[in-house]
């Protein structure tokens, strides 16, 4: 669980990146941007789509209830 965080953590962090290096860049601004956007969106998905939640609810997302 907390190494998928870690590594979750590190693409976004890695995307936020991105979006910033594509400003300084002379060529191939928009395709580092779009990649660093798409890398972001990414890691957020698959952390809100691991199963269950911080708050133990039973209705999660995922359709399984957690007993």
């Amino acid at each position: 669980m907390i190494l998928s965080f870690i590594f979750f953590m590190i693409l976004f962090l890695g995307g936020i990146w991105l979006m910033g290096l594509a400003q300084s860049l002379e060529d191939f601004q928009a395709i580092v941007f779009v990649a660093g956007l798409l890398i972001v969106s990414l890691s957020l998905a698959f952390v809100m789509r691991q199963r269950g939640s911080a708050t133990r609810r039973d209705d999660n997302w995922s359709g399984n209830a957690t007993e």
